[in-house]
């Protein structure tokens, strides 16, 4: 097994449950994609390891992406053959890189602007690479890929609030949406779950509903049978933001996830039409 299966394996991650469906040409390009893109981005995350060594890989990433790695580097080698296959451009790959390289640091977004941004490198572009992976056309497409990495990230943000908070106090949401709500950073770091952090959630759940629906009147009719593991994302992100918000957003005490069954019930629907 190679590496980058092996790491796509362990992750159990929604994208790598997507790729299920994909012919297996195109799915063993895109599990080495997601195992990059799950690698800088545990590595940036690995409190373990002393901010100047995770630095210092991301940097050794950046220099192979743009020069070429070493033989010896196995999984580095997997990376740029894939690229050279599919026509990946360096400059997203790199992005990508500089967007984990912003997690090194405590981050603070005022507004949405700034937070759409910093999605853009860690899940836009993503999407950007994988409309190249799963053989779309349409220039749409890469519109769809930004508008649904946004809405995925925002997800993500929301359902990661607590589990952020504990890896070195990050808080992704924007500034001004907690004052208009009035509701500070330190109630945030304090954890404090009252009628003002509901309307918190409550607001930035009703924005990433409003991006997936905005997302999906993106998809050009000509790439939709392509674009089927990025929307059987969109409808398993869309289920744990249901959750979430049936749950009442615990995300302080909690980790909200979509059972494997529900994530079999959306990937048949999708096989099934797809022979249809």
């Amino acid at each position: 097994m190679s590496s980058a299966s092996e790491i796509t394996r362990k992750a159990k991650s929604n994208l790598a449950f997507a790729l299920k469906i994909l012919p297996k040409d195109k799915r063993d390009d895109t599990v080495v994609f997601y195992a990059f893109c799950r690698s800088v981005d545990d590595l940036a995350d690995d409190l373990g390891i002393p901010k100047p060594e995770r630095r210092e890989g991301l940097s050794r990433w950046e220099e192979g992406i743009r020069s070429g790695f070493p033989e010896s580097d196995n999984f580095g080698t997997e990376v740029g053959e894939m690229m050279d296959r599919r026509g990946i451009p360096q400059e997203w790959m790199l992005e990508i890189i500089d967007g984990c390289r912003m997690d090194l640091e405590v981050q603070r977004f005022q507004g949405w602007d700034e937070l759409a941004a910093y999605n853009r490198k860690v899940a836009g572009v993503v999407g950007l690479v994988c409309t190249r992976l799963f053989g779309c056309v349409h220039e749409d497409s890469d519109k769809y890929a930004i508008a649904l990495g946004n809405a995925l990230q925002l997800t993500n943000i929301l359902r990661d609030i607590g589990e952020d908070l504990s890896n070195g106090g990050r808080m992704y949401l924007p500034i001004n949406d907690l004052i208009r709500f009035q509701y500070s950073e330190r109630d945030l770091i304090g954890k404090v779950y009252d009628g003002r952090f509901l309307a918190v959630m409550q607001y930035e759940s009703e924005r990433a509903d409003y991006l997936f629906a905005e997302a999906e009147k993106l998809i050009p009719e000509i790439d939709r049978a392509a674009l089927v593991p990025a929307r059987i994302m969109a409808e398993t992100y869309r289920c744990l933001l249901s959750k979430m918000r049936k749950g009442k957003f615990r995300v302080f005490d909690r980790r909200y996830s979509v059972s494997k069954a529900r994530k079999l019930v959306i990937l048949s629907k999708y096989l099934l039409a797809s022979r249809r």
